[in-house]
């Protein structure tokens, strides 16, 4: 075979190619010296001499002559053997995916997911705020995102309701005229309502099951500052059953009352007909524009989670105050990131506490 010797210079930290494995297999079968065939390939002779090593194998062979067997053995370098060395190093290089590492984080965080609907970012943010896992353990929201993306959590897309069912198209946030006045509009509103600074001002709406009059309803109200929910179910869509609702929410708040319910916003369905002319004399009560749900952003946003127990459609006629309770508990112990990962009765005991000391 005729050879052509190279002026290529050596390849200083390039890795030989499988092809360039085959040229050595048959330049060694050939008799040539590792040197000539460093010259040959553009490579340092100890590269080569390495090379042999890694992709030598023993082969046993066996001769039978006048009866008896004879074994010999013989080292010849395989190009195959030295790739497969080498694939086999370079699976191995590199540092290990950190969800190799965060068994114990990924456990918790699928029971979080899981079990108690937290989304991805509740959960990264509220390990690392309560310093639950070492700091390198815990990704970031976007890479368990990816990790369930990728199937190495028991946690799947469709797991994430919030993350199905977001749109990507922005809506028009244009209203239309406004014909039925039920009380003041939310344009006149005070600022400290509008920017949260000040603590009692709600957001009430309600959630509806099954669109017939017979089926029950939630009565839904959220304080805007500390994202707090109370949940309430009434008997139907209607203002009867509304008054009924905050009547019985005054007893129960008794002299707290006023510290805590400063303002309520509504929007301008028939079951808040009587509610300014109810609160009145000593709560501020707003309504919004009509096909707006953006001024009520705290409730849209709150309703989400709701639905994440009772879907569009599914009856309300079986759902106890029992469960409305524990949802609402649970819904008050999620860690929000517009909190600050903090939950709503962290924030909402805090400021009442405030609110209290102020008097």
């Amino acid at each position: 075979m005729t050879q052509t010797n190279s002026n290529t210079n050596a390849r200083k930290g390039k890795h030989l190619t499988d092809g360039e494995r085959y040229q050595i297999q048959i330049l060694l079968k050939e008799g040539y010296s590792h040197r000539h065939i460093g010259r040959v390939l553009g490579r340092n002779h100890q590269t080569i001499n390495n090379e042999v090593k890694r992709g030598t194998v023993t082969q046993i062979n066996r001769v039978t002559s006048n009866g008896k067997d004879y074994t010999y053995s013989d080292d010849l370098y395989f190009a195959d053997a030295g790739q497969a060395y080498y694939d086999e190093q370079r699976l191995k290089s590199g540092r290990q995916p950190k969800w190799l590492q965060a068994s114990l984080f990924m456990e918790w965080a699928d029971q979080k997911m899981l079990e108690e609907k937290w989304s991805p970012d509740a959960v990264v943010q509220r390990a690392r705020k309560d310093g639950l896992f070492e700091d390198a353990l815990i990704p970031c929201t976007t890479t368990l995102y990816d990790w369930i993306d990728r199937g190495v959590m028991r946690t799947k897309n469709m797991d994430l309701l919030e993350k199905l069912s977001r749109k990507s198209t922005p809506t028009s946030q244009g209203h239309r005229q406004n014909k039925r006045i039920l009380g003041p509009s939310i344009d006149l509103r005070p600022e400290a309502i509008n920017d949260r600074s000040e603590f009692g001002h709600w957001e009430i709406d309600t959630v509806i099951g099954q669109q017939t009059k017979l089926d029950p309803v939630l009565l839904t109200l959220v304080e805007r500052q500390t994202r707090f929910e109370i949940i309430l179910k009434l008997k139907g869509k209607d203002a009867q059953s509304v008054n009924q609702a905050i009547t019985d929410l005054k007893e129960r708040a008794g002299d707290a009352f006023p510290q805590l319910f400063k303002s309520f916003t509504a929007d301008n369905g028939s079951e808040f007909s009587d509610l300014y002319d109810l609160l009145k004399e000593n709560i501020d009560v707003y309504f919004a524009h009509p096909y707006a749900s953006w001024e009520r952003g705290s409730s849209e946003n709150q309703h989400k989670l709701i639905r994440r127990f009772f879907p569009k459609g599914c009856s309300l006629r079986e759902i106890t105050k029992e469960q409305c309770l524990r949802i609402q508990q649970w819904m008050n112990a999620y860690p929000r990131r517009i909190l600050a990962y903090d939950t709503p009765y962290e924030r909402f005991v805090r400021a009442f506490h405030q609110e209290r000391q102020a008097i």
